[in-house]
């Protein structure tokens, strides 16, 4: 192979990897990790969330429908319209409207061009039976076909009536990605959260971890109008918490208009 020749395919193998990469920005990998990376400006998303818990009395479900819009290529807002769930514990069947709220996610550096991927991002939640603040820092980098994802994140709470009850919450969550093709992406997710009663009592670290797996019908392009994608992971707490989940399945479908 002459020089040019090795040049041209070092170019072309660069480019394939640099369009696989940015393509993740706009559609989410993980389901409990968010990502650095904006969505190309003007453009809608709407993203139905289905969560399924297992406890040892019983199960839930958990339902949440969300709009996104993309201001700029950088930051994008967001709608919770609805949070609600579904659960049958030791027999006992309970339909709940829980909160609806908003959120704000902003780029700070790209997790392909830059040494690292960076975003903040806030959240806040109201209800009949809680209010809540969220803060994220994301860190997020891609490396050719492979993506690697870390969130840090701080929550306040109110709970019960009349939000007497504060609570604290610190937690992490990590994961890994690997793009077999353009469209169709595995990995693993893990998360880790703490409690902390009126922010001064820790309670016990839940740890849960699990496979993960991501379709997107945009493949290698940026994603435009009717293009979705969809996200699955299934974690097991690998803790020892009686009252949380034994295991968790979540869903998230993302349509573009």
């Amino acid at each position: 192979m002459n020089i040019p020749t090795f040049l041209r395919s070092s170019v072309l193998l660069l480019a394939f990897f640099f369009c696989a990469s940015q393509a993740q920005a706009y559609n989410r990998r993980y389901v409990y990790s968010y990502e650095a990376g904006g969505m190309p400006q003007g453009l809608f998303e709407f993203e139905p969330w289905f969560t399924y818990e297992q406890y040892s009395n019983g199960f839930a479900w958990e339902f949440r429908n969300e709009l996104e819009y993309a201001v700029t290529d950088r930051l994008i807002v967001s709608a919770y319209l609805s949070d609600w769930s579904y659960s049958s514990i030791e027999g006992q069947k309970e339909t709940t409207w829980k909160t609806a709220g908003a959120e704000v996610l902003y780029t700070l550096t790209d997790p392909t061009v830059d040494w690292i991927g960076s975003a903040v991002y806030g959240e806040m939640l109201i209800g009949p039976e809680k209010f809540a603040i969220e803060a994220k820092l994301i860190l997020h980098k891609n490396f050719g076909r492979l993506s690697l994802v870390y969130n840090g994140i701080v929550e306040a709470e109110w709970e019960g009536q009349d939000y007497a009850e504060r609570v604290g919450v610190l937690g992490n969550t990590f994961g890994a990605s690997y793009q077999f093709n353009p469209k169709f992406f595995l990995g693993f997710e893990g998360t880790h959260e703490v409690e902390l009663a009126d922010w001064s009592q820790a309670g016990q670290h839940a740890v849960y971890m699990g496979p993960n797996v991501s379709f997107r019908t945009s493949g290698m392009n940026q994603p435009g109008k009717g293009s979705f994608f969809a996200s699955l992971a299934a974690l097991v707490q690998v803790t020892d918490i009686a009252d949380e989940p034994e295991s968790q399945i979540r869903l998230i479908v993302g349509y573009f208009f």
